[in-house]
């Protein structure tokens, strides 16, 4: 990883801001960093791993000055160094560790370790070693991830993908602008969000985090400088539920408007956060590619086992401005990341074939929007031709399974291609749905089919198992399943 900067015309007052920030990060051994130095160190956010295959792994931990959140509202880090153990002994007792890493300031204080040459469909345990010397000794929990099954097997996978973490509208319910019912009790503002206690006990081989895994944009934080930013990462992942999820579950993560500026947001404004700088964080602060990687784009494919295939788009990376009138030019994948999917697409002999979305392609959505693919002003012209293009290359079994909406709903394009929406993981974030034929929406004429939305705003999240079939469930943040469906070859 690798520090972040921002570079924009500002007014006087805000350039001296921003600058008196920077120094305070990167200013060498600030009285901050020398308070970080002499205290104990901790795993507040917990140990995590993600971007799993079928012989590799990211894993990751974040060295903290505290256990858990601080009186600001805050996880402050701390220096210090950590190893990783792994192996496939529960007790880690002839375990393999890595080479120690710094926990630096300018990267956050995180440490995120490559791991390589792993063997298809084994469940491996590991765990952090951290200290405040290069050879860390002091042992974090235990904590496992299996790989993937990889191409040439028939094993099942089961996962779960969920979007729409809204943490102000969680804790501060009506206050925090809630859209749906409150029902966050104490104990969840202590815990975190029910549905990764719904998830936990459903044991997935992993966990797709589909965009808006934070909120930048808040009534009541609208972070904007570096600082402000990373906390909104902090105080999101040091939830016991998260952290107790995610040390069991690799993960794969998108972004959208919210993990990345601020609502609908493009690359044409300088309004803060710069576009670069939300790059710069989602890659820093997940563990999407490797420490050293600062080149890969975050578009990517993975096969899961014999059966499934999926496909991970970037919807904000390379998008035309919004307001641009639509046609032919305008793109929200960008041509290159448009080519790449069909080409993949096209040489892919999965069965099924589920492209991640961060933003829908068949909706229906509110008319007033120019944001997404679905959108009469937006990027629909793009979808569009990809649903012919789909259809002319005999694409078969192929699906969109999207975040962004705060509701579930699965729809049938004219086009065939049907999509599947997990909704907001928390009741405060979820809201009433638009629905075909809706004279606000973008299908007033009633042309795309929808076998299912919810009847009462709800958390939730989608469960899917791919296997010789497709099974896929809409479940409530309770884990109780809402409407299911089972696709079968042909």
């Amino acid at each position: 990883m690798h520090s972040i900067t921002q570079s924009h015309t500002l007014s006087k007052f805000r350039r001296f801001c921003v600058v008196l920030v920077g120094c305070c990060l990167y200013g060498g051994a600030t009285s901050q960093q020398a308070l970080a130095q002499q205290a104990e160190l901790y795993l507040g956010q917990g140990t995590m791993s993600g971007e799993v295959t079928a012989d590799s792994v990211l894993l990751q931990t974040r060295l903290t000055a505290t256990p858990t959140i601080d009186a600001k509202g805050d996880v402050p880090g701390a220096t210090g160094f950590v190893a990783f153990q792994w192996g496939t002994d529960a007790t880690l007792n002839e375990a393999k560790q890595t080479e120690s890493s710094e926990a630096v300031a300018q990267r956050d204080f995180i440490v995120r370790w490559h791991l390589k040459n792993l063997q298809p469909g084994i469940l491996y345990y590991f765990r952090a070693l951290y200290g405040s010397d290069a050879a860390p000794k002091t042992p974090g929990p235990i904590c496992t991830f299996k790989t993937l099954p990889g191409k040439d097997s028939e094993a099942d996978v089961r996962f779960v993908m969920g979007s729409c973490m809204n943490y102000n509208k969680f804790m501060f319910g009506k206050e925090g602008k809630a859209s749906g019912p409150v029902t966050a009790t104490a104990e969840d503002k202590q815990l975190g969000y029910p549905a990764f206690a719904a998830i936990a006990a459903l044991k997935p081989d992993f966990f797709i985090g589909t965009g808006d895994i934070v909120y930048y944009d808040n009534p009541k934080n609208d972070a904007q400088t570096l600082v402000e930013l990373r906390q909104c990462w902090h105080e999101q992942f040091r939830f016991s539920r998260v952290i107790n999820f995610l040390a069991h579950a690799p993960a794969f993560w998108s972004k959208d408007d919210h993990d990345f500026r601020f609502n609908d947001s493009d690359n044409v404004s300088e309004r803060l956060p710069l576009p670069t700088t939300g790059i710069e964080v989602f890659r820093e602060q997940l563990p999407i590619l490797p420490v050293s990687d600062r080149s890969s784009p975050t578009y990517r494919t993975h096969r899961v086992n014999r059966y499934l295939q999926l496909w991970f788009s970037e919807g904000r990376d390379y998008r035309s401005p919004n307001k641009m009138p639509d046609g032919p030019d305008k793109t929200l994948w960008g041509a290159e990341q448009r080519q790449w999917l069909q080409d993949s697409l096209k040489h892919s002999d999965a069965r099924w074939k589920i492209l991640i979305t961060p933003t829908p392609m068949v909706g229906p959505d509110d008319a007033y929007k120019t944001d997404n693919h679905v959108n009469l002003g937006g990027f629909r012209n793009e979808a569009d031709q990809f649903f012919a293009w789909i259809n002319e290359n005999n694409i078969k079994n192929f699906y969109t399974f999207c975040g962004d909406r705060h509701w579930q709903f699965h729809s049938i394009h004219p086009s065939g291609v049907e999509e599947f929406a997990c909704g907001a993981l928390n009741d405060e974030n979820s809201r009433e749905g638009v629905p075909p034929g809706d004279p606000k929406g973008t299908d007033p004429e009633k042309i795309i089919r929808q076998p299912y939305t919810y009847d009462e705003p709800t958390g939730g999240f989608v469960l899917v198992e791919a296997g010789a079939e497709l099974k896929i469930e809409f479940r409530d943040d309770t884990g109780k399943v809402a409407y299911s469906v089972t696709k079968q070859v042909d």
